[in-house]
């Protein structure tokens, strides 16, 4: 068989300083930021290569791609320290507040880049032509949140990136799915291998220091809309866990994989309500007509079961809970109140103040969830006249967004954090080389799209510091080349040699599909590790079945099969899964409370357990013996 061929990838190696794996904002944020840094050291004499590889395209990859509406974190007139306690009232009292702080001083200097480069940024009346920096004050839907015009947001984003690196130093369309140690060091990092999703290439990378920045997980569990609306999710399908996995496979040190977002969002079409809460002041009711958290939200207040966390403003897994009650006890269906929201609004505004603020009803999904206006424009409804149903979704394992699932990374230096916080490189795991943000920065949430970005130029210094205290490192892989080929290249060689067995492609005894095990992956997770099925409901019984069943799931992936380029990416998203959902159980088996009421419930352990559970639950995961080992570590709590 040919060099190039299906069976038998062109392989081509090249060696960087730097490797960027992913295009989002958090890769986007570094190589705009690393640029500069890489100018320095050339200044001084050092010649830094860096590249950045992405399994999409940067102009639309990430969580941002389709646009976005407004930007969840920007500080301004708040004072950061604010920005903290917001952060971990809604995370129930657990964060790494040194890294949520360090995000809140340093996230308006990306925003202010934001609108520099071109995002449309909405003023208060008088201020329309002010940029931020010059005073402009913005239209703020929240505390922390702007309005923007933000269709073109990861577009304008990812076009200074691609200035900043340089064209000649990305390479889109190819899918890392490897990362190596180092043949010297079992805790170093020092390649990365992958494929093209256009050609029959394998790429194999050389490196001193790699940003992993590719997401959070989605399509772990079965989506709540299935069949016709199968492929819909509210977080971007192509997000297949492969931060938390290929790091867990390097020997990092994970937290909080326990922590998922279940997003209440508009029914079947993902569509946002953000904007229509917090920007139209829309209210939600029960079947009966009645405001349910007014009636009914006197029941996160049992100081037995939430503590003092249901006491004051609720965080928005307690708010779930509240819904969800309202389903249980026969109250549904929750509605939104649109029509009433817009209405109201509209008393005080000229007939063209009305048309306008529907136009922005509209957009706030034509830029973020078209599925949306689909659903909307099949089921007749108008939101200005017929309100719409809104229902907790599947969840998503993620730490950017309302969850802080992710990995264990050094914080800065300056704010008061215990010393086994920080290990000299900010952003750096617990191995040697290897940096994460964004979605990969593990109990750390709300850092939405702006604060990704910035933690990405902040690990892009960090980055910058580790490569010139190791300039004279030379890594050294601890697998072939051959043998990554053999590895990642499994489903093809099982295609081609079992294709001929039926008639029918797709019933083998010798191989299974992609789509196959991806269904069966969902089934177990929504089943036994507290998906829609139950409520988001699991006990130790049910974990204890989820676990043997992600065993032998693990076993037959083994035997996926790659028809072609696609399933070839569809079989490594799905092995990135399984780890990624294996993490996710084994954390959640070992926390023995329910610190997220509305987001899952240990039933076994339904109630928060400051006492014994205030604290990080981290765990490693040993490629060699397939186990996870999780661990409690101590919470500290920085901001009073």
């Amino acid at each position: 068989m040919a060099e190039g061929t299906f069976g038998n990838p062109q392989v081509i190696e090249e060696e960087v300083d730097i490797l960027i794996i992913g295009g989002g904002m958090a890769a986007c944020g570094a190589a705009f930021e690393i640029g500069q840094w890489t100018e320095a050291a050339k200044a001084k004499g050092h010649n830094i290569k860096v590249k950045l590889v992405d399994k999409a395209a940067m102009d639309r990859s990430g969580a941002v791609a389709m646009g976005l509406s407004a930007i969840n974190t920007y500080v301004g007139e708040n004072d950061p320290a604010d920005y903290v306690r917001y952060v971990r009232n809604d995370l129930m009292g657990i964060t790494r507040e040194d890294l949520v702080y360090d995000v809140g001083r340093h996230v308006d200097d990306s925003v202010h880049h934001f609108e520099e480069w071109g995002l449309p940024v909405w003023k208060q009346p008088g201020d329309e032509s002010k940029p931020l920096t010059q005073g402009g004050k913005p239209v703020r839907s929240g505390k922390w949140q702007i309005m923007i015009n933000g269709e073109s947001y990861k577009w304008i984003v990812a076009e200074a990136a691609k200035k900043a690196l340089g064209m000649e130093n990305i390479r889109e369309r190819v899918f890392i799915v490897r990362l190596v140690n180092d043949k010297n060091d079992p805790n170093r990092v020092a390649g990365a291998a992958g494929f093209s999703v256009r050609d029959n290439t394998l790429y194999i990378y050389k490196f001193k220091a790699c940003l992993l920045v590719c997401g959070g997980a989605v399509n772990v569990f079965r989506p709540r809309s299935v069949g016709e609306g199968s492929g819909r999710a509210w977080y971007p399908v192509w997000n297949a866990g492969s931060t938390y996995a290929m790091a867990a496979e390097c020997g990092a040190e994970l937290t909080m994989m326990e922590n998922r977002f279940v997003p209440a969002r508009f029914k079947d079409g993902y569509g946002p309500v953000g904007a229509w809460f917090l920007l139209f002041k829309a209210k939600v009711m029960n079947g009966a007509g009645e405001d349910y958290n007014a009636t009914h939200g006197h029941i996160i207040k049992d100081e037995k079961r939430f503590g003092k966390y249901g006491q004051g403003i609720p965080g928005t897994c307690l708010r779930n809970h509240i819904m969800l009650e309202e389903m249980r006890a026969g109250r549904g269906p929750i509605i939104m109140d649109t029509p009433t929201a817009l209405a109201n609004l509209a008393k005080n505004m000229t007939p063209k103040e009305v048309q306008h603020l529907l136009a922005e009803a509209w957009e706030d999904f034509l830029d973020m969830t078209i599925a949306q206006c689909g659903i909307w424009a099949g089921e007749n409804i108008e939101p200005d006249k017929k309100p719409s149903e809104i229902m907790p979704t599947e969840p998503y394992l993620l730490g950017s967004h309302a969850g802080c699932a992710g990995i264990w990374v050094s914080g800065p230096t300056d704010v008061g954090a215990p010393k086994e916080w920080s290990w000299g490189y900010r952003s750096m795991t617990t191995v040697k080389g290897l940096f994460t943000a964004g979605d990969g920065v593990g109990a750390s949430g709300h850092k939405f799209s702006s604060g990704s970005h910035a933690e990405g130029r902040i690990a892009a210094k960090g980055m910058i510091k580790f490569v010139m205290d190791n300039k004279d490192h030379k890594p050294e892989m601890a697998r072939t080349a051959p043998e990554l080929v053999d590895e990642i290249y499994r489903p093809v060689k099982t295609y081609l040699e079992h294709k001929n067995y039926t008639t029918a492609i797709d019933i083998n005894p010798n191989y299974i599909t992609p789509k196959m095990l991806q269904f069966r992956l969902q089934k177990i997770m929504d089943e036994y590790c507290a998906g829609v099925s139950t409520y988001y409901q699991t006990n130790a019984k049910l974990l204890e079945i989820c676990e043997a069943k992600l065993e032998m799931l693990k076993e037959d992936s083994l035997k996926m099969r790659a028809k072609d380029l696609h399933e070839l990416l569809r079989a490594w998203e799905n092995y990135h899964r399984i780890l990624a959902a294996e993490a996710h159980m084994k954390h959640i088996q070992f926390r023995e409370e329910t610190r997220y009421p509305g987001y899952y419930y240990r039933a076994d352990f339904n109630y928060i357990d400051d006492e014994n559970w205030k604290c990080f639950v981290n765990s490693k995961y040993d490629r060699n013996t397939k186990k996870w080992e999780c661990k409690k570590v101590p919470y500290v709590q920085l901001v009073k």
